[in-house]
This record gives structure tokens, sequence and C-alpha cells, in this order.
């Protein structure tokens, strides 16, 4: 009988929607069996976006199976990769994976491109995914100069992060020095492009570590921003502020510090776009300032949220929607009210989608002749485009297959033969991204053959439904028909449902379905067939159910759960109260069938449930417990038991004794044990020791005790309240003497001197005596030797020295109790040994052998271990270095010692000083102390590399050279060989240029550099070498001067008489010109002068050239040489006359004597003009200040 499709019209239950899905991953499930001819399968491929450590191999997946397997290959960036060719990359054998090793050389960057994988055997060809290689980054934060931050309280605040851009991208927080994360509220928040938003600030906000990290989770690397001051301060503080600082500071704003509406610092304006994926997480934020600070809602223009998926962060600031779709485009507000206002904006939000499946193509297996289709359907927003692939070659351009055809989506197969079969790689793609599916076409004439395994046995609970698997393979498609039974005849489908897969599926089995069934597949080439076996169990049934209970507070509650099974099934019964546990408490007794609860409290209520489990099916049944108060009588008193009382020793033995006694009243809380004390009156008065807990049911209790012990007894009670107060103590008892039971523990023979032996142990207490009298038995003898034991009885102490012993000698000791009873019982036997002396000889044949300049190794034989004349504890060495001619009038040498463990005869001296001289002996250690030492060993450590020189100073800086002096280095390490030194100058953009190496000789401390470039920054490295290698360099930077021709004239010029003279005339006749000007104005008079100062006045009218220090249209003469030179637009300098570098290329010595000039750490001029300047009030904006000779005679010549 062929098989049929599982018919529509019937409708499912619930309990068999997991059987529908088990059946579809069946039919997913079946495969061409892996010895049959296939073509290739990709099983396994790198992601797409495939992001690398570039501190690991690179490891690119690529695995696939096919008949007979395939073999491999890969493209990179769209052309052949020959692997071959380079050494660092290996393919994976069996399989396609590379391996790119860069840990041993080469660089992750080398390898980032286009990586695709082709699996190809006779039968096609199977393509991966492009996979794209990229190593991830973790760039650094650029350095940039933050200035604090002094702002009102109650302003609003961005702090910016800007962190680096890393591949994948950081994850962005913010914390202080300490490690912590800043707090975060309402008020405070981080928005989703890492900055720190401030709604309005309080002076709570002021600190000084405000610091962005970015962690890149791919390397695990954390990169920091600079910390960013804040100071929030009030008016009054911030006028102050203003004053002091105002060439220092940043202000951030000079916003009101009232209360304000909303405004919003994120998104800006009143509306925005958002585009998103579909299957993403849509993320929309709006942050908004105001005073009291505003909450933030957010509603659908046209539509409601999705519940299930809507989510808000960051204090209600960000909206997310998971798993977004088509349907979640549209408009979404977000609203920002406080009590002064509310504002909106709107964003827009379009959701793309990149190509997802609607149905992809699936494997097709025809016989010669068959006809089939492949359908590769997708979606997207834009709608993608689909293109199919044969073989990894675009089927346009493969060759011709007439029994294919391609419409669309669809490739139709018709009368194929074996050369048909070929893989077919379907691309659907739009702008956002792409789907590649491998399905390939195998062309097979296979008999059938029965894949499930044969006599399977099912086991299936009564009136449930049973499916037997009957798993298949055959081309053409094989035929399926069950059957039961030997005889049987084939199986229809008005009882049974058969699926496409083979399953037969008895929906309802009943006892009579148990038997054996069997599968037949038949095609045109064959037939196979399979037995299965079912058996039907009867159900679990829970016949007696536990039963809803109402119970007063503190009685007992029983539930009954009987249950009935398949004899040959074993069920497992388990209690829940509200669907958990049982609390574990010993109030919950479960026995058999039932659950008993004792002493029932309010926290018991609740349903409890019982569940029969067996491996096949499972049962419950619950019921309501409540607890209620106990019937209104006089409220009773809950409280500790009254103490027992009559307390009688009965039945006296010589270790044992019956103890009865009265309990006290209970209190209302039953009594659940009593405990019992002794005393011991003849050793311990006054100490009671617990001795034995019994049932609170019972009264009395058979004592086990001690000999030659003083007994009086005491009892107490205790309910769930709590304990009683003891009872009166009971008569005494005194039990008979024994001998004692035990010996002393931790027996020990340790020697304090050579020539003894001193044995401790610790003595038993009074109540293990047993008796009186308590002694102890000391024996000893040498272990070596055929001595008899030595004993000697001692008091009740803990230590017995024995003397004239030799030295360190093994001997054998025990020590045994004893009392005017009799002896306990023979001692255990411990090894001691007598006292140690100092080791007698040193060892011997000491030899050093020299690593490297800073480690040398030792060896030595052992010492005899009789002249060791103790525990060995190991071998100590001294070593020391020879001092230098100026350190030897010192009396104190410095040793060094390193001691080896145990017998180890030989180790390494680390931390040596190169080039140097050491002595060195061993010593023998043992628990005593140090034997003598070794002849010294002498060796020296050779050359090493020596460290940075002690100094260097650039001094006498010229227009072209200037004059390296150093110290040699501290500690030379060997003999110097030459120096070595590096420079290479730095720009205006602190960019380094060419590197010139010269080497200088070794017995120099000085050299000048010349022809260098005048007015440039110059950066020096600077080593020793020895013959073992260079050293640690020392960097210093210096600037050559400009040219100090000009200003020495000019400075000459300004001290000759001549010029003093003329200086003078010059101020006598402007004086002169003062008092005409002064008079004609008087006289109502307009003359050029004032129109000259008017137009002055007014810098856009006449701008004071500050460049080089002229007034007007007087310039110095190399002005005139840069008039030529077109000015910079907006180039001025600022009114403290400070020249910035970007604002002049004159010379230096125009603006002053080059002796009072000054640089700053990067070479820039932050000197001023010649004379000092002062600080006075003026008109205005504007500034004065004196001026230098020199000034002045660039103003005139």
């Amino acid at each position: 009988m062929q098989l049929k499709i599982m018919p529509k019209k019937k409708r499912l239950s619930a309990g068999r929607v997991p059987l529908i899905l088990f059946l579809c991953q069946m039919i997913s499930a079946l495969e061409v069996p892996l010895d049959l001819l296939q073509p290739p399968t990709i099983t396994q491929q790198s992601p797409k976006d495939y992001i690398i450590d570039p501190r690991e191999n690179i490891v690119i997946q690529c695995e696939a199976k096919g008949k007979p397997p395939p073999s491999f290959s890969w493209t990179r960036n769209g052309t052949h990769f020959d692997i071959d060719k380079d050494p660092l990359v290996t393919m994976k054998p069996g399989s396609g994976t590379l391996i790119i090793n860069i840990m041993s050389e080469g660089k992750a960057e080398t390898y980032e491109g286009v990586y695709q994988c082709t699996a190809r055997n006779e039968r096609g060809a199977a393509i991966s995914n492009n996979i794209v290689v990229r190593p991830s980054r973790s760039p650094l934060w650029t350095k940039e100069k933050l200035e604090p931050i002094i702002l009102r309280n109650g302003q609003s605040l961005v702090l910016p992060c800007r962190p680096p851009v890393g591949l994948p991208p950081p994850i962005i927080f913010w914390m202080d020095n300490s490690f912590q994360r800043l707090p975060q509220s309402e008020r405070v928040s981080q928005g989703l492009n890492g900055d720190l938003y401030f709604s309005n600030v309080l002076p709570e906000d002021t600190r000084e570590d405000y610091i962005c990290y970015a962690r890149f989770n791919h390397t695990q690397t954390i990169q920091q921003k600079q910390p960013i001051s804040v100071k929030v301060i009030s008016v009054d503080e911030l006028n102050d502020t203003i004053a002091a600082n105002l060439s220092d500071t940043e202000f951030y704003s000079a916003k009101s510090s009232r209360e304000r509406p909303p405004t919003f610092l994120t998104p800006e304006g009143n509306a925005s776009n958002k585009e998103e994926l579909r299957g993403n997480v849509l993320s929309l934020e709006c942050i908004a300032e105001g005073l009291p600070t505003p909450i933030i809602y957010w509603i659908k223009e046209d539509g409601i949220l999705p519940i299930n998926r809507t989510f808000y962060k960051n204090f209600k600031k960000t909206l997310q929607i998971i798993h977004v779709s088509e349907a979640d485009s549209g408009n979404y507000q977000c609203i920002a009210k406080n009590a002064l206002g509310a504002i909106h904006h709107t964003i827009s939000v379009t959701v793309k989608a990149a190509p997802y499946w609607i149905m992809a193509p699936q494997n097709l297996v025809l016989s010669p002749g068959e006809d089939g289709t492949l359908i590769c359907r997708a979606n997207g927003k834009p709608k993608p485009r689909i293109s199919w692939l044969t073989n990894g070659v675009p089927v346009e351009i493969a060759p011709d297959d007439p029994s294919r055809k391609i419409d669309g989506d669809t490739i139709i197969f018709s009368n194929v033969q074996e050369r048909s079969s070929a893989v077919y790689q379907c691309n659907a793609s739009n702008e956002y991204g792409y789907l590649l599916a491998n399905a390939f076409v195998n062309v097979l004439a296979e008999p059938p053959r029965i894949l499930t395994p044969t006599h399977t046995l099912y086991q299936v609970i009564a009136n449930r439904p049973a499916l037997l698997d009957c798993a298949f393979f055959g081309s053409p498609l094989p035929t399926i028909e069950w059957f039961k039974g030997a005889k049987g005849s084939a199986l229809h489908e008005d009882i049974y449902v058969l699926h496409e897969n083979g399953t037969l599926e008895i929906p309802v089995a009943q006892k009579d379905s148990t038997g054996t069934y069997t599968c037949v597949a038949r095609n045109k080439l064959g037939m196979a067939k399979n037995e299965v076996h079912l058996e039907i169990k009867d159900p679990t049934r829970i016949i007696k159910q536990p039963e809803y209970a109402v119970v007063q507070r503190g009685n007992t509650v029983s539930f009954e759960c009987e249950v009935k099974h398949d004899h040959t099934l074993i069920p497992t019964v388990i209690w829940l109260k509200d669907n958990s546990e049982l609390p574990s408490d010993e109030r919950f007794t479960i026995d058999k069938d039932h659950l008993v609860i004792a002493d029932v409290s309010d926290d018991d209520s609740g349903t409890y449930t019982c569940v029969a489990n067996t491996t096949l099916d499972n049962v419950s049944a619950s019921a309501v417990l409540s607890v209620v108060a106990p019937t209104p009588t006089p409220a009773p008193v809950y409280d500790v038991p009254n103490p027992p009382f009559d307390l009688e020793l009965t039945n006296p033995l010589d270790k044992s004794v019956q103890l009865s006694w009265t309990p006290g009243d209970d209190n209302n809380s039953p009594i659940t044990k009593f405990i019992i004390e002794y005393e011991d009156t003849m050793h311990e008065a006054g100490l009671w020791h617990h001795h034995a807990e019994v049932s609170g049911t019972q009264t009395t209790a058979q004592l086990k005790l001690s000999p030659y012990v003083n007994y009086s007894f005491r009892v107490m009670a205790e309910n769930s309240i709590g304990r009683s107060l003891p009872s009166e103590a009971s008569e005494q008892y005194l039990t008979k003497a024994a001998e004692p039971d035990k010996n002393p523990t931790a027996v020990e023979g340790l020697g304090s001197e050579p020539d003894n032996l001193v044995i401790t142990w610790k003595p038993l207490n009074g109540f293990e005596s047993n008796g009186p009298g308590l002694q102890y038995k000391v024996s000893w003898r040498q272990k070596d030797g055929d001595d008899e034991w030595t004993s000697v009885v001692v008091a009740n102490v803990s230590k017995y020295i024995v003397s004239g012993t030799p030295t360190f000698v093994p001997y054998l000791i025990k020590v045994q109790a004893l009392n005017d009873v009799g002896f306990a019982p023979e001692p255990a036997v411990v090894m001691g040994h007598s006292g140690e002396d100092l080791p007698m000889v040193a060892p011997g044949n000491v030899r050093v052998t020299v690593v490297n300049s800073t480690l040398a190794e030792v060896h030595w034989d052992p010492v005899p271990l009789k002249s060791i004349r103790g525990h060995l504890q190991g071998y100590r060495i001294y070593y020391w270095k020879a001092q230098s001619p100026s350190k030897r009038n010192r009396r104190h040498i410095e040793k060094k010692i390193l001691t080896f463990q145990g017998s180890k005869t030989h180790g390494m001296l680390p931390g040596l000083e190169p080039f140097s001289h050491y002595t060195l002996n061993v010593r023998v250690v043992n628990g005593k102390g140090e034997g003598p030492a070794s002849a010294d060993q002498v060796f020296n450590t050779p050359e090493g590399v020596p460290s940075a020189p002690s100094s260097l100073k650039i001094v006498n800086p010229t227009l072209d050279s200037l004059t390296l002096e150093w110290d040699p280095p501290s500690h030379p390490n060997g003999i110097l060989t030459e120096y070595t030194l590096k420079y290479q100058p730095i720009n205006s953009t602190h960019e380094l240029g060419p590197l010139v190496d010269l080497k200088i000789p070794a017995n120099k401390t000085r050299w000048t550099l010349k022809n260098l470039n005048f007015s440039t920054r110059y950066k020096f490295y600077f080593y020793a070498q020895t013959s073992a290698g260079s050293g640690s360099q020392i960097t210093e930077e210096a600037v050559t001067t400009v040219d100090e021709a000009m200003a020495s004239r000019q400075v000459d010029i300004a001290t000759q008489g001549w010029f003093i003279g003329l200086m003078c005339a010059v101020a006598l006749l402007i004086l002169i010109l003062l008092i005409v000007c002064f008079i004609r104005r008087n006289k109502g008079g307009k003359y050029p002068v004032k129109e000259k100062e008017d137009a002055r006045a007014d810098p856009e009218i006449q701008p004071m050239k500050e460049d080089d220090g002229t007034f007007g249209e007087y310039r110095s003469l190399e002005s005139d040489a840069e008039d030529h030179k077109p000015l910079k637009k907006g180039s001025r300098t600022p009114s403290d006359r400070t020249v910035k570098k970007e604002d002049s290329d004159d010379s230096l010595v125009d603006y002053g004597e080059g002796v009072n000039g000054q640089f700053n750490e990067d070479g820039s001029f932050i000197g001023q003009y010649s004379g000092k300047k002062e600080k006075e009030p003026a008109e205005g904006n504007e500034s004065s200040e004196a001026p230098s000779p020199v000034n002045a005679m660039n103003s005139f010549v």
C-alpha cells in the first residue's frame, strides 16, 4: 500500500501537538545514506560576518559530506586562494577548514577579506556563504585636553564620550577613579551614543573623575577617556570664579538656573527618522533637560505598542521593541513633561527587511526518467532578487542541461538522467543582505532499504496514540505497507494513519493492539521489510485521591493518595505543595499512601498535589488545606515546658544506671524531647555536660557510665517554643574504679640536646583515668639495636627526659596509662629521635657553571647521612660579590643566602650582576643548624648589556648646532664599546622626521651636532653598548635657536648713544605735537591726527598690526619683507600679547630680546614682548603694555 498523507479532516487535540512536531522532525531528518553516491552538502561553516581575535590563529570553518568524499578549495576576494603558496595557511585533513597560523608570525590584517569555500566531488559542487573575515580592533582614545567645566546649579549638561571606533563596537559605561559605576537616575543617564546627560545638575554632581570607559569584548580590553572635571556652584560662586579664572577655565553655558519647561537634549528638533531591519531590536531614545526633572512618556500615533515585545530602558528614556517586523513601522512620539510644561518629538520608524525564507530549496532524490522541482521563495523589503547557480556557477553560463527548465524562483526537472546530478544554489539578495541555500539533485537507481533498527520495542499506555517508525530510503521513492502478525493483511487507513515518512500511527491504542508489526517498502528495483513490536500498558490511576481539608491550627492532618498501575511498571509518588517541593520540615511525613502534617500552622495552608510517575505516563491529584484558628476557648498559654521533677536512679550497675522522671506541664505545646546532663562532682564540680537525648514520649532512660565518676543528673524538656529550666539534680552515684580504657595520645620523641631524648604525650583527664593513682609507664629502646625495652613509671605528667643517649639515633617509644586497679591496653609504638647536633662535614666537590650574565648553576656532592647528625633540612649557599676598590674599606661584606630544601645536590643562583667577580660556599643544614662551609669557589659572570646612561643634557644650543653632555651608565655591566645616538626632527604637528643614527666612542661624555636646522625641535635617543649588546636608552628633546645675529644686532643698536639721542628727540617731537594738538583741539579745530585716532579706535577700520608690534603704517624691516605674503584670514594676537604659533611666521626676536623668551614643553613660544607685562584697568576690552626698546626700534626704523 502506498504511503498517504495524514487526512486534513481529522482534528488534532492539544495532546497531539507534540506528536505532530515529532513527525515533522522525523520527516526533515530523512537523508540519503552516506554509503550511496551523493553530491556534497555543506554541514558547517563560519558566520557570514566573522570577526576574529588578532591574537589567536584564524580558523575559517568549512565542513561537508558526500560520496565520494568531497575535495575543498577556497576563493579570497573573488579569486582563487592558493593555500600551498602561503606557509602560514593549512587545511584541516579530511575537511575544508582553514587554519592560519598568525601566532608564530604574520598579522591578522594581512588575511582580512571575503572567503568562500567550495566542496566538490564527481556529482557536483556546494559552496559556502561569503565569509567576511575582519580582525577585531580596540583602538586607543584620541588624546585631548579637557578643560574643567563650571556651571550653575540647575543647568543641563552633556558630557561627551565619543569612543574610538572599534570592531565590533565597544560597550560604553561611565565610572570614577575607583572603578565604581556612576549612579544614574531619571535626572542623570547615559545615552545610546555613550554620552552622559544631566537634565539638571546638583552640587553633589561636583567631581573630578567623570571617566568614560569603552569595553571591547572581543579582545577583552578596556580603554578609558581622560577624566572630566565638573564643578557645580551657586551664582555668587560662579561670579567669583569668572573674575579669578577668566583666561583659564571653560564655562559650559550661561543658561538660567531657574525652573524651566523641558527641552530635548537628544534628538534635536520636533521630528526625526529611524530605520531598522526586521528581526532586530528597535531602540528609540529621548532625553530631555528641564527643572524640575522631566518625565518621559511614549505612544504610537497610529496604533498601540506591542505588549509582549515592548520594554523600557534607562528610566523610560529608551523604548525598545524586540523582534521588530514591518507591522511596527509608523510614528512614535516621546513626550517630556514637568510641572512647567510638556514637549513632544515624533520619530518616524521604517522597518526594512533583509531577505528571509518562505520556502528554502530542499535536496531532491530522483530516479532516472523521473520529474521534480526545486522551489526557492524568499521575502524582504525591498523584494529580494532570486538568482540560481549550479555547482557554484551562475546558471546562465553553466553547461546546458536539457532536463532543466528555470521559471523564476522554480527549477523544473523532467526525464532526468544520472548526468543531471548537481548542486544548485539559490541566492536571494537585496540591499540589506542575502540568503544562500544549497540543494542537490541526486539521480539514483536504488532498491528500498529500511533504516529503522529491526525488532524495535515500543511501549504505549492504553488509549493513547502509538507511533511505529519505519524510516526508509530508495529511488524511485518506495511505497510503504504495514502488516500485523505473521500472516496478517495490509493495514488500512480506516483505523490507522500512514505518514509520508513511513510512520504508522495508531490513534487510540488498545490492549488488542499489542503484537508484531511488519513494515514493507517496495519500488521497481526491489523490496525490504522490518519487524517492530508493540506492547500496550495499563494507565496509571489514582483510585483514592486527597480530599479538601479544614484543620485547626496545631492539629494533625492526613492526605491519602492510593495509586494503581500496570504491574510491569514501577511508579514513584511525590508530593508537592503549591507546585513546589514540600518544606524541609520533620512535621511532614510520607508513609506509603499518606502525607501526614503534624502541628499544622498557618503557613501550611495551600494546595497539596500527589504526582505518580512511571516511565510512560504520570497522573496527579490535588487537594486544598485550609488552616483555621481553634474553637474559641480561653486563649491557651504557649510557653516552654515546666521542668521535670521526681528524678530517681534505679538498677545501678558498674557501668550503667536507669534514670526516671516525671514530666512537667507542656504549656500547650507537646514536648518533643528530653535532654539529660551530668555533673562529675569528683573531677569537675559545677560543670554540667550533655549526656543523652530521648523522645518526648519517654520518661526513663538507660544511661551508660564511666568508671570512677561521681555522677549527678538533671533533665530538661523541650517543645516547639523552647527548652525548659533544668530539673533539680538527682542523687549522686559513684561508679566503681577500673583500669584505664585508653592510653595517652600525641606521643612524640624529640631530643632537645645532642645527648638526650625528650618523650612527650597528652595526658588523660580525670574523667578518663577510670580510677585513683593515675600514672604512666614510659618505655623506650633503640630501633636498630637488640636492646630490651627500658621502662620507668612516672606520675601524672606529660614529659619524660632520657639522658645519655647517642646523637640522633632512632628510638621506639610507647606510653601506657595505669592506675591503682591496673594497666590500660597495650599502647601503640611510635618512633622518635634523640637530639640533633651540628653537621660535621661540609659538602664536597662544589662546582659552578655560569649559565649567563645573571645566572649560575651550582653542583655539590651530598654529605653522608651519618655526618649530618640530624634531620636533613637542605643545603644553604652563601655567595657574595667582590668589592670594588672604592668599597673595599668597608668592614661589612653583603652576603646573600639561598637555601635548597631536602636532598637536592644542585641549585640555580639568579639575580647576579653581569661582569662581576663572585665567591660562594655551600653548607649542609639540619634541625640544629648549619655545618661547616665548603671551600670557597670563585667565578666570574660575563658581560651583559649596560643600563641607560645616568643623565643626558643638551647645552649651548645655537642656530645650527646642539651640544650633548652625558654621564656613563651607573651599571655598565661590562666594558663599554661605544655609544649610539639617534635623533630626528619634530614638526609643528608633532610628526617625527627621518631618523639619523650616529656612533660615538666610549670614552666621550660630550658631543656636538652641527648642520642642524634652526628653530627646530629634535628628539634624541641615546644608549650605550658592550660586547653583549645595546642597553636601555634615554631620551631627550631640545630646540635649536632662532637667528641670533639679528637679535644681537638689534640689542646692540638699542644700546648705542646715537640711538638713545634719537629716541629722546623723537619723544620731544611727540610731546610738542601733543601740545599743539591740545591747543588746536581747545580751539575747536579739526586735524588729521584726530581723524586717524577716531579711525584707530575702530579695529575694523584701522587694525593694529600686532603680528610684529608696529602701530598704524609703521613697520620693521622684517615686516616689509612680509608684506608680500598673504595675511591669514582672522589672524590676530590676543589682548594679553601672547604669540600663538599659528598666528605669525615672524622671527621670535621681533617680539623682544631673545633672553626673555620662554618655551613651553612642546616648543611653542609663551613669553611676552620684551618688558614686564602688568595688568592695568583699561576702558572697554583693551589692554595696555609698556613697549620695549626693541619694539620701539621696530616701530620707527
